[in-house]
């Protein structure tokens, strides 16, 4: 009904949208003098989310001479509205905000993946020594997700299989992938050197990047990756944010090597960035205003061939409706014939 007063839709000529009507709609709420809000809704409760505006009683009353509010949406409010239906989504992400994915890997064997859901995060590392509350200086907070590097018995090569255990010897004390609010860092403890890529690495890709021993790395901002987001659906960047953060032990990467060559990698992906980026690359992605379909005019050729295939459903209609009628074998339109000959193939 509010789409319909504003003229932001007419029934029958515009498309239904009705979360832009509400978010439209609460933009206007919130610009006006007239409504307060009362009640912002069940944050822990996203499947039905609601706010509760209020009347003020003490706002101007509207005289001949006060012109009506506008309420029209310029780009501006548009971009708005967007900020505001990502930030919308950020409370039904609440169960995965802290969820990690991690894969180990390690040269030329199948890949072992799984996902944490600790929200203090978890501590990678490969020893038979369990975290106690007593070393926590040694291996970090037992709160911490305890997450043991593979075996790596299985590794068909000797020499592969007795340099990658030299690595996993060092990891003792192994890296710490610590969840603080919305953004994740890593602590590096163990022998092992761990180079890392990932969306808060240095602009130079090509230059190994090392972690630093016992030094709190920033790996990941959800809301540095908001904030780009934005701009790659607003058609501002060319591409979408990165998210997935890689992980070298005990070589050197970035470098010329490819990652399927070195002994040991650790890759984590932020399950909630994840979530938003396919999120915006599927059903909300498929707006009239991002999809650009290239066709030609038609020319008399179309226009003809368009007539044929109206002729064609015109005849397969008819052909439908009319009875059955018992036929001597052999009898009627061989296979592929009617009206005109169509291509055998095409019916088969």
């Amino acid at each position: 009904a509010w789409a319909k007063e504003t003229g932001k839709y007419t029934e029958g000529v515009d498309e239904a949208d009705p979360a832009k009507w509400k978010a439209n709609l609460r933009c206007a709420l919130n610009k006006s003098r007239d409504f307060r809000l009362f009640y912002d809704g069940p944050r822990d409760m996203p499947p039905q989310p609601y706010k509760i505006y209020e009347v003020c009683s003490n706002g101007p009353a509207p005289t001949d001479s006060q012109p009506p509010e506008d309420y029209s949406f310029g780009a501006g409010e548009e971009e708005e509205e967007e900020e505001e239906e990502l930030q919308r989504m950020l409370p039904s992400l609440s169960l995965t905000v802290t969820d990690l994915e991690i894969k180990f890997q390690y040269r030329g064997r199948p890949p072992r993946a799984l996902t944490i859901s600790n929200p203090h995060g978890c501590r990678l590392f490969y020893s038979q020594l369990e975290a106690t509350q007593e070393q926590v200086e040694l291996f970090g907070p037992i709160s911490l997700e305890q997450v043991r590097f593979p075996s790596p018995e299985d590794i068909p090569s000797d020499k592969q299989r007795f340099y990658t255990n030299q690595l996993l010897d060092v990891l003792d004390r192994g890296l710490i992938l610590q969840l603080q609010g919305q953004d994740l860092y890593a602590i590096r403890l163990c022998q092992c050197k761990v180079f890392w890529s990932g969306p808060c690495a240095s602009a130079h890709d090509s230059c190994p990047n090392p972690i630093q021993r016992e030094v709190k790395t920033k790996l990941f901002s959800l809301e540095h990756f908001l904030n780009e987001l934005i701009l790659f659906q607003k058609g501002q960047t060319n591409a979408p944010p990165p998210f997935e953060i890689f992980f070298c032990f005990g070589e050197e990467w970035p470098d010329r090597k490819p990652r399927e060559k070195k002994l040991i990698t650790v890759q984590v992906v932020p399950v909630a960035a994840r979530l938003l980026l396919e999120m915006f690359s599927g059903e909300l992605s498929w707006s009239a205003d991002s999809i650009r379909l290239q066709i030609s005019n038609p020319d008399l050729k179309d226009h003809m061939v368009e007539q044929f295939k109206e002729l064609h459903h015109i005849w397969q209609s008819q052909q439908r409706l009319q009875p059955v009628a018992q036929a001597p074998p052999g009898a009627g339109l061989g296979a592929g014939q009617g009206p005109w000959p169509m291509h055998p193939a095409g019916m088969q």
